[in-house]
C-alpha cells in the first residue's frame, strides 16, 4: 500500500470503500456474540486457549501444512529435524500465537522491531536472514504466494510507511487496520521465509490491541483456512492491484475470516458450556 500523496489518515479512508462498512458492523456483531456468551464470564482463559490452538492449525494450513487440529494438539516436537518443514511450520506457527499477545505494549511504538522480533520466533534458528528485511538478490521461500516479488528499496520504503501509518494511529476501524498490514507484509514478503505466518500474527496483534478482540477468542486464522487457500491469495491479488474493488474485496474477506473465527469460538463456549471441552 503506498502512502506517497495519500490522505492524511488513508486507512480512514478505505473503511469508506463500497461493502466495507457492512463488513466492519457484521465482524462487530460476530465478536460481540463471543463476548455475550456465558462462558466467557467464567471461562475465558480457557476460550483463549484453545482459539490459540486453532488459530495456529489455521495459519499453519494456510502455508502448506493443513494438520488436523487433534494432531497438533497431540504433538510435541516441532523441531522438524527430519527435514519435516511441515511441523516446522506448525511449531513456528504456535510460537508466533503465544508471542503474539506479549508485543502490544511495543507495536504501536515501533511495528517494525515487533515484525523483526515476530519472524525471529517464527524461525527458530540463527539463519543469518532471520529478523531483517531480506537484502537485493536475497530469495523468498514463499511458495504459495505467486505475486510480483518488490525489490528490497521499495520493501523498506513501504515498511516505513506501514510503520508510520501505525504509529501516528487512525480513525479506521480495526477491521481495516488489521486487513492493511496483513495485506501488505503479504504483498511485501519482506523476510527470507514464513512472511504468511508473520503477517497473519501481525494481524492477530492489531485485532488484539485494537480493542475489538482484546481476550483473542476470534482467530481470524481459522477463517482465512476455512475460506480456502484459493479465495485467500485471490482476494490478496485484489489488495495488490490497489484498486478500490481489490482493496475493498481483501478487506471484506478478511472480515468473514475473522467472523468465521467467531464463529469457531462461540462453538467452543458451547463446548465447554456442555462440559463437552
Amino acid at each position: 500500500m503506498s502512502t506517497t500523496g495519500a490522505a492524511a489518515d488513508p486507512l480512514a479512508a478505505l473503511g469508506e470503500l463500497p461493502g466495507v462498512a457492512e463488513s466492519v458492523e457484521s465482524v462487530r456483531k460476530s465478536v460481540d456474540r463471543v463476548y455475550g456468551h456465558r462462558v466467557m464470564r467464567r471461562r475465558s482463559n480457557a476460550v483463549t486457549s484453545e482459539a490459540a490452538l486453532r488459530g495456529a492449525r489455521g495459519s499453519a494450513a494456510l502455508s502448506g501444512a493443513d494438520w488436523a487440529l487433534e494432531e497438533v494438539r497431540r504433538r510435541t516436537d516441532f523441531s522438524g529435524q527430519d527435514g519435516d518443514d511441515e511441523a516446522r511450520a506448525v511449531g513456528a506457527a504456535l510460537r508466533l500465537t503465544a508471542e503474539a499477545g506479549q508485543l502490544l505494549s511495543i507495536w504501536r511504538q515501533s511495528p517494525l522491531r515487533v515484525l523483526a522480533r515476530l519472524h525471529l520466533v517464527a524461525a527458530g534458528s540463527d539463519d543469518a536472514r532471520v529478523g531483517r528485511p531480506r537484502q537485493d538478490g536475497e530469495t523468498v521461500d514463499e511458495p504459495l504466494v505467486e505475486l510480483p516479488l518488490p525489490g528490497a528499496a521499495e520493501v523498506a520504503g513501504r515498511l516505513d510507511g506501514l510503520s508510520d501509518l501505525i504509529i501516528k494511529g487512525s480513525s479506521a476501524p480495526a477491521l481495516v487496520t488489521a486487513a492493511v498490514v496483513h495485506g501488505e507484509l503479504l504483498a511485501l514478503r519482506p523476510f527470507g521465509f514464513h512472511n504468511g505466518l508473520v503477517a497473519r500474527a501481525a494481524e492477530r496483534i492489531v485485532l488484539i490491541g485494537s480493542g475489538l478482540d482484546p481476550k483473542s477468542v476470534c482467530p481470524a486464522e481459522v477463517g482465512h483456512a476455512e475460506l480456502g487457500r484459493a479465495a485467500y491469495l485471490a482476494a490478496l491479488d485484489g489488495y495488490a492491484s490497489g484498486t478500490p474493488e481489490g482493496m475493498s474485496a481483501w478487506i471484506t474477506h478478511c472480515g468473514r475470516a475473522i467472523e468465521l473465527g467467531a464463529r469457531e469460538s462461540t462453538a467452543v463456549c458451547e463446548a465447554l458450556q456442555r462440559g463437552a471441552a
